[in-house]
């Protein structure tokens, strides 16, 4: 069984597992033996009672903490309004704030917005925009990037083979490139010298548009402003400012997949901020209505300009997730963004500190953005992915009381609520280093 090695996992819980293992899609097995109960702000509870550190929010979806109570409020009220009306049909006002909203906090001006479901569906929604709009057919992206998981997104994906595997032939038109990763450069240079001059952005325009694809056939590029399930792996400002250089060369559009670090969670709206570039379509979902599903396409007024009837879905702006959104939206901006910020940088310093005394970070890449923190673990000088004792690290930290996702080869990411406090944050990664001594130990490291 999967959870043979889970000391926490009680009875309640082991036989939720077993009646789960009969009857859900084996697309989805195995998960970490953990089996929710209740939460509140960072913490959660197992059904035989065990209390857990949330060191990542369900994928960086709970981005005010589990069932904050302004958000049950404000689901609760919306509820007891009208749950469905369908909003690319008829009107009501609770979804034309959120939009209002979101076109506030644009990085451009004007904007307009087109409320989906989830992040995979405003990544596929952009696409057709983007080809609409320019009339082009090929879209680039990058190796080691996630956008989702049907086809249009699939196509874009480039994360892990099994995530594609057995559903080809994808989207065509789609072209990946290497993402600037210094510390794992796919061009073979010397970290030092990636670091002085990245290659990816001159990649495009010095191969790809000389031998496989014309830039004036390219509809957009399409990029993460941090990899998120590549590892977390935060690139060069300059490598995001030549993309966006490409794009006003070639009129290609640009668009960022901010479904992971947009809405605060990397100290400011949207992470393209810190480079100080503006895309053109931004693709936000995840801790958008801290659970609730939603997504938002945002784009420049003039790139979303396409007929009535052209796109549109039944769910997309749903009533009781915009209420919840608009709260979401409140608590970020009144606190929430700066405090990711802060606790952010502690994580960050706290990691490079253990460096010293834990073989697996000593030569770790560690990288973050507020509250978006990632950690490499690599067993040697010569950067050997340490995916094995990644994995033993997660399963350890779940028995510790701490919930660690992995991420890319063998990194770790902390990706906690963006209420988190640091009392909360200390005993987090008290735990977390109790958890990685605890593995070197087994493998013989320390």
């Amino acid at each position: 069984m999967i959870f043979e090695d889970i000391q926490r996992l009680g009875e309640k819980g082991r036989h939720i597992i077993e009646r789960d293992e009969q009857v859900m899609s084996g697309s989805i097995k195995p998960r970490y033996p953990f089996v929710m109960s209740h939460g509140a702000g960072a913490r959660v509870w197992d059904v035989d009672g065990n209390e857990y550190i949330d060191f990542m929010a369900g994928l960086a979806v709970a981005s005010t903490g589990h069932s904050h109570p302004k958000i049950v409020e404000a689901i609760t009220q919306q509820a007891q309004k009208f749950i469905h009306i369908a909003g690319t049909d008829f009107y009501y006002e609770v979804q034309l704030r959120v939009a209002e909203k979101l076109a506030e906090i644009a990085p451009f001006e004007p904007a307009r917005v087109f409320l989906a479901n989830s992040g995979t569906e405003t990544v596929e929604g952009a696409l057709k925009m983007a080809r609409w709009y320019t009339g082009r057919p090929n879209i680039i992206a990058f190796y080691g990037s996630f956008h989702g998981r049907s086809l249009g997104a699939l196509s874009l994906t480039s994360s892990k083979v099994v995530q594609r595997d057995g559903f080809y032939p994808l989207l065509p038109g789609v072209h990946h490139v290497p993402y600037n990763n210094p510390y794992r450069c796919m061009h073979g240079r010397e970290q030092a010298v990636c670091e002085a001059h990245c290659y990816c952005g001159d990649f495009i325009e010095e191969v790809l548009f000389k031998r496989t694809v014309s830039p004036d056939s390219v509809a957009a590029i399409v990029y993460e402003p941090v990899q998120g399930e590549g590892g977390y792996v935060v690139p060069d400002a300059r490598f995001i400012q030549q993309l966006r250089e490409i794009c006003d060369k070639h009129d290609i559009i640009l668009i960022a997949d901010e479904v992971q670090t947009g809405i605060g969670r990397t100290g400011k709206w949207w992470a393209s901020e810190h480079y100080g570039v503006t895309p053109d379509i931004i693709c936000a979902a995840k801790g958008l209505a801290s659970g609730m599903p939603i997504g938002a396409i945002i784009a420049r007024a003039e790139v979303m300009s396409w007929p009535p009837g052209s796109h549109g879905n039944t769910f997309g702006g749903n009533p009781v997730s915009c209420a919840a959104a608009l709260a979401t939206l409140e608590l970020i901006e009144n606190g929430y963004m700066q405090n990711a910020a802060e606790q952010g940088a502690y994580i960050f310093d706290a990691l490079e500190e253990m460096r010293s005394h834990h073989p697996l970070l000593k030569y770790a890449r560690i990288q973050g953005l507020g509250l978006m923190v990632g950690a490499e673990l690599v067993s040697d000088e010569a950067k050997t992915p340490a995916k094995d004792l990644r994995n033993a690290l997660e399963r350890r930290a779940i028995d510790n009381g701490l919930l660690l996702l992995g991420a890319g080869d063998s990194a770790v990411r902390f990706s906690p609520p963006l209420m988190i406090e640091r009392p909360t944050v200390q005993e987090g990664l008290e735990r977390f280093e109790k958890s990685l001594t605890e593995v070197e130990q087994s493998a013989g490291l320390l």
